[in-house]
């Protein structure tokens, strides 16, 4: 039996995308699901999002796994493709590709294919990372369009750098950007990533991309799913393994980070970096044992972490307890916020000894 257990409930999945319309209700939603469903289980994971009208991965091998695990929908590669040869496996799979750099462009209308790819034309309005620039994208636009390989409908994309916060003022400008470089065209528009959706509704187009409001997460700063009535998706759970006295004086854990003050009981739960529960969570961050909290003390190990439990075993802590990491009764986005870092992270980092159980 594994001890730690992933409990991803597809229900609240569902749910969550019920959300996602009524944020954007005359959009198309593009589910995005790279990184294994944002560390919750690729195939199950679109599967149960059926309801949505395409999905999106970062990669084409993501795109052959939602194809071997039998989905249908169309599905578009946030990266494109980088060698010739998988433009033929885009055609053969209905698989849609984004466009962002001479290279790509160049691949497309150089290459001899079976059939038109479907393409999205990604602008950089501002993220600097991926997109042609708002100078190049008329003649990118107009080659595509010339291109034999290239299907005529061609769709327009950009990405936000700071839409997570709403008082940042590039997102304003971003948008002011796109929509000066598309206002002759009347191609169908996508901006609005998981950020965009709640905080910006002037950004929503024709498309959204929601990624980590689907698992019901906030992507918004100092904030938590239930804000926005969101519900997780993902329960992250282990047991309590052994209870020990520890001595005042006493230290527990690697380099005796944590020396207790007064006589303290610890418990020790089955989780660690090796489950990928963040290594460098502090003293303090908390776990739920039988809807308490309990404080996180000494160094995360690659199997175990200790807990204080006081100078007492309190009523009904017992061996076998179930222990709750991040999920319902404690939010990922407070689990990150202590171990300095963002919930994408910790959902992507579960590794494979953790149990996914998928409860329908």
């Amino acid at each position: 039996m594994r001890l730690a257990s992933a409990e991803i409930d597809l229900s609240a999945l569902q749910y969550n995308l019920d959300k996602v319309r009524e944020f954007a209700p005359q959009s198309k939603v593009m589910a995005v699901l790279k990184a294994n469903a944002y560390g919750h289980g690729l195939v199950e994971i679109a599967k149960a999002l059926h309801q949505a009208d395409a999905f999106a991965v970062a990669r084409i091998d993501e795109a052959l796994a939602l194809r071997a695990g039998g989905l249908v929908k169309p599905i578009v590669l946030l990266e494109g493709v980088f060698q010739a040869s998988d433009l033929a496996i885009a055609i053969a799979n209905n698989f849609q590709i984004i466009v962002h750099d001479q290279h790509q462009l160049e691949m497309i209308e150089n290459e001899t294919l079976d059939g038109e790819l479907t393409t999205w034309l990604k602008v950089d309005t501002g993220m600097h990372r991926l997109g042609v620039y708002p100078e190049q994208f008329e003649q990118f636009y107009t080659r595509l369009l010339a291109s034999k390989n290239v299907h005529s409908d061609i769709k327009l994309m950009t990405h936000f750098a700071c839409a997570d916060d709403i008082s940042d003022g590039k997102t304003k400008q971003q948008l002011a950007l796109f929509s000066q470089l598309i206002e002759q065209k009347t191609q169908q528009t996508c901006l609005a990533n998981s950020a965009g959706v709640i905080g910006w509704p002037q950004s929503h187009g024709d498309w959204i991309r929601p990624g980590l409001m689907l698992y019901g997460v906030s992507p918004m700063l100092n904030q938590i799913g239930a804000d926005h009535q969101l519900k997780p998706v993902m329960r992250l759970t282990t047991k309590l393994i052994a209870i020990r006295k520890v001595n005042a004086g006493e230290t527990v854990g690697y380099g005796s980070a944590w020396r207790a003050s007064k006589n303290t009981y610890i418990g020790v739960v089955a989780m660690g970096y090796g489950d990928g529960y963040p290594r460098h969570a502090p003293n303090g961050t908390p776990v739920m044992i039988n809807q308490r909290r309990y404080a996180i003390i000494g160094r995360v190990s690659m199997d175990m972490i200790s807990v204080d439990l006081g100078s007492t075993v309190p009523n009904g802590i017992a061996i076998g307890n179930t222990v709750e990491m991040w999920g319902p009764s404690l939010p990922v986005e407070e689990i990150a916020q202590y171990a300095g870092t963002i919930p994408y992270e910790l959902l992507c980092n579960v590794t494979p000894r953790v149990d996914y159980q998928y409860i329908k």
